[in-house]
């Protein structure tokens, strides 16, 4: 085997062209790198005070009708034993994703944790002892540099899919979202005007369904081509880059999003996700929830009005129904009638129906009639 040759440094780290984006995060960087190089210029004890990530630091706007972070913050010392390490963590990860977005490059959050553990000289201690060390000081990042994951060139798995009216073009490459078979296009974890740009939509709204088995079955019947909209999925809880193309395809196009959900508690939370934002990236509501997404189904209704098999009956177990109390004390759900009649017929009914459930009253039950009636009635829950 031939003898690989090194890869010099000069060649491993070149700078590329940077875009407005990644100057400003290289900016939010080298000012937060700045900071502490200040205070140990000063001969101060070098800190940074990080948002807490908790639900106590969570509120619900009203107005804006979305989760945003409070002003609540955590400070992490260098000098306190306690918190040193994690301090020097903090660190690597804000210099590791300079170094990506200077190079041009992406990674997974994988990819930067084997980037940066390395053992500490002259000790054997690890700069992080495994993945789990290393995410939450990923999120701490995001707040503390007032950054997504993806605008630090950071990508998770993908997990979903769209197909229907719109051409994008990803990175370069033209991609009509009407010619991509029975796999259709895989929403990838950056989505970001600077990669993902929207070319010719001829989408009237969008229809976001729970899973991808459901997703197949609307492919299939070319679903999206009778009704001229767009198809996505996000194979259960939608990650994030499948809520930042929903947020995208709704405030910049002007397209209405549906979901079609799981008839319980799982798939109320994935809607108030989708609608509102989580706790976890509340800081990044602003892009990521659309407050006037619509719940289209399924609803504890429908096991009468639509003729189901008591077959497909899923029974609540203690778990769902404390989980439904829970989600009906929500602010956002807290004073809506709709939503506190449809999760009580829930609890009553004392069972639960997966989107699946419909195929009890035909195969293509949902496709040519179900969710068709439903856009023609136009009631929704909001």
């Amino acid at each position: 085997m031939a003898k690989r040759k090194p890869i010099t440094q000069n060649e491993s780290e070149s700078k590329q062209p940077l875009s407005a984006q990644d100057k400003r995060t290289v900016s939010q960087i080298v000012g937060f790198a700045q900071g502490i190089g200040r205070q140990a210029g000063s001969r101060r004890e070098p800190t940074m005070d990080i948002p807490t990530r908790t639900l106590s630091n969570v509120k619900f706007n009203a107005s804006k009708r979305i989760l945003e972070m409070g002003r609540k913050t955590t400070q992490r010392q260098l000098f306190n034993l306690n918190q040193a390490k994690s301090f020097m963590q903090t660190c690597l990860v804000a210099g590791g994703a300079k170094k990506l977005i200077e190079m041009g490059k992406t990674t997974s959050i994988r990819g930067l944790y084997y980037m940066l553990k390395h053992d500490i000289r002259p000790t054997k201690e690890p700069t992080f002892h495994d993945q789990g060390e290393c995410d939450p000081i990923i999120e701490d990042c995001e707040v503390l540099l007032d950054s997504l994951r993806e605008e630090l060139h950071l990508f998770a798995d993908k997990k979903g899919d769209m197909v229907g009216e719109i051409t994008i073009n990803d990175k370069g490459d033209d991609i009509d979202c009407s010619h991509m078979g029975s796999g259709g296009y895989g929403i990838p974890s950056i989505v970001e005007p600077d990669v993902i740009k929207f070319k010719n939509c001829k989408a009237k709204f969008v229809l976001h369904v729970e899973k991808g088995t459901v997703w197949s079955r609307f492919n299939e019947d070319k679903f999206w081509k009778k009704h001229h909209c767009i198809l996505t999925h996000g194979g259960g809880q939608p990650p994030r880059g499948v809520r930042r193309l929903l947020n995208r395809l709704h405030n910049e196009l002007r397209l209405p999003i549906f979901c079609l959900l799981d008839n319980d508690p799982w798939g109320y939370y994935i809607y108030s996700v989708i609608k509102q934002g989580s706790i976890n990236l509340a800081y990044e509501s602003q892009r990521m929830a659309i407050p006037d997404a619509q719940f289209i189904g399924v609803r504890s209704r429908d096991f009468q009005r639509c003729h189901l098999s008591d077959s497909v009956k899923i029974s609540l177990n203690e778990t769902d129904r404390k989980r439904a109390k829970q989600i009906a004390d929500y602010p956002w759900f807290a004073k809506k009638k709709a939503w506190q009649k449809e999760i009580s017929m829930m609890l009553a009914n004392g069972f639960k129906l997966e989107v699946e459930a419909l195929i009890s009253a035909g195969l293509s039950y949902v496709t040519e009639e179900y969710v068709p009636e439903l856009l023609r009635e136009g009631k929704f829950l909001d």
